[in-house]
């Protein structure tokens, strides 16, 4: 009996299994390709979204991760108002249901950047470890369910690195027993693998005069797994278990603008970066061997008179035979991805600004946006054009850019729900079919 009554159990949650939630344990979700894997989610967003709390904090730009029934996020705190310099960041965990503060680390900081308006990468959660980084290159990893301190490190103490003009904005990411870090350090330490659990370096690689603000990303290509690096000196293959190059290909990045994360296209064998004025790269990967050739490349040097796609924020998409992405100006643009030539562009979605920006999540047939303005839409993006779906207002612009206010934090979507933040609070909004 005790044998079927199992059965029965197992049988019931393997039927149940596309109803279980996911988590989106780092920057771009789970495989950090921006794609939403939860099934149950609306087709289409109600005019008025729902929401299932509100939780107030302070200034910054980083996402939420959440895992499990815990959400994480950085914040920035000023005791003083007068002062532009000495600050506080702090790591907040968040219970998921009920959006209370669960615990908080926080600790001394004073920038010297531009947008001093908080921390910018998200943190990366792996393993009962919550790895975090401030906006001046404090690493820290935390016991997940804590908060407790079990090592840290300084890109600035520890690596000779100095402060990028933006911050430090790359996300750590998990490579087995390796935690994988874009530092900027000296003397071929501007990438990095520490061991995850006690912060010892298995081995540093590239020298660069500044590391950029992408994220590194690992893919399959030529019978090996490659990590992606991409500084403003260019775009590198290395062998993830040593740092060994296996391949480089130069191209320089004015005033260190590669923000955007590289992206892969497996099918197709597909490497593609777009960078604010340096435009845009395809990379195809060779079949046998760990290299790559240059498929084609921007002309313009233009943030105005782009040709192409010239990403800021927003990391472009791949879809079928084409590329979607935000360009320099706020335009949503469609390429052909074999040619480059674009196909369509469209200013629906967004608004027209220097720097506007929207992130694009794809979830099966169609995508969601957030736009800087704080909407959310639904939209289906082919080579035939923008077809939006629906849209309603997430979240409000609080950070100061320009003219304008806006929303530069990418939420997660996880638990059939999306988790935003702004400068002044981080909500959570229920995204379920049949609610």
């Amino acid at each position: 009996m005790r044998l079927v009554s199992l059965a029965l159990i197992l049988g019931f949650w393997t039927g149940d299994l596309n109803l279980l939630a996911d988590d989106w344990p780092q920057w771009r979700g789970p495989k950090r390709d921006g794609v939403w894997r939860e099934t149950g989610v609306v087709k289409q967003l109600p005019s008025k979204l729902s929401f299932m709390w509100r939780t107030a904090i302070g200034q910054g730009y980083t996402g939420p991760a959440v895992v499990g029934n815990r959400v994480y996020v950085t914040d920035l705190v000023r005791g003083d108002e007068s002062s532009k310099a000495k600050a506080t960041e702090r790591v907040l965990c968040l219970d998921s249901e009920s959006g209370k503060i669960v615990w908080k680390y926080e600790y001394a900081t004073a920038y010297t950047l531009s947008y001093p308006e908080g921390p910018r990468a998200t943190p990366t959660v792996h393993s009962g470890k919550v790895y975090s980084l401030g906006a001046m290159g404090d690493l820290f990893c935390l016991d997940a369910a804590t908060g407790k301190h079990l090592w840290s490190k300084s890109y600035l103490k520890d690596y000779g690195a100095e402060v990028p003009v933006w911050g430090f904005s790359s996300p750590a990411l998990v490579d087995g027993r390796k935690l994988i870090l874009i530092a900027g350090g000296s003397d071929d330490r501007c990438v990095l693998a520490l061991d995850k659990d006690t912060g010892e370096t298995l081995w540093h690689a590239l020298t660069a005069e500044e590391p950029g603000y992408s994220a590194p990303m690992i893919i399959q290509a030529g019978g090996k797994r490659q990590l992606i690096i991409w500084n403003p000196s260019g775009l590198y293959g290395l062998d993830p278990e040593t740092g060994k190059r296996y391949w480089e290909q130069e191209f320089p990045i004015r005033n260190g603008l590669c923000l955007a994360t590289p992206i892969f296209d497996l099918n197709r064998q597909l490497l593609f970066v777009s960078a604010f004025y340096d435009g845009p790269l395809m990379m195809r990967p060779d079949a046998h061997q760990p290299s790559v050739s240059l498929l084609w490349r921007g002309k313009s040097k233009s943030e105005i008179e782009t040709d192409g796609l010239h990403s800021l924020m927003c990391t472009p998409v791949f879809q079928d035979e084409h590329i979607y992405g935000i360009d320099s100006y706020g335009e949503l643009r469609c390429l052909n991805a074999k040619t480059g030539e674009r196909v369509w562009t469209t200013l629906e979605a967004t608004g027209k600004d220097r720097w506007w920006n929207a992130f694009l999540i794809k979830h099966e047939d169609r995508f969601f946006i957030c736009n800087e303005q704080g909407e959310l839409i639904t939209a289906q993006l082919s080579q035939k054009g923008y077809r939006e779906t629906s849209r309603a207002f997430l979240i409000e612009p609080t950070n100061p850019i320009r003219r304008r206010m806006v929303v530069w934090s990418h939420p997660a979507f996880a638990q059939r729900s999306v988790f935003a933040r702004n400068s002044k609070e981080i909500v959570r909004v229920d995204l379920s079919a049949g609610r």
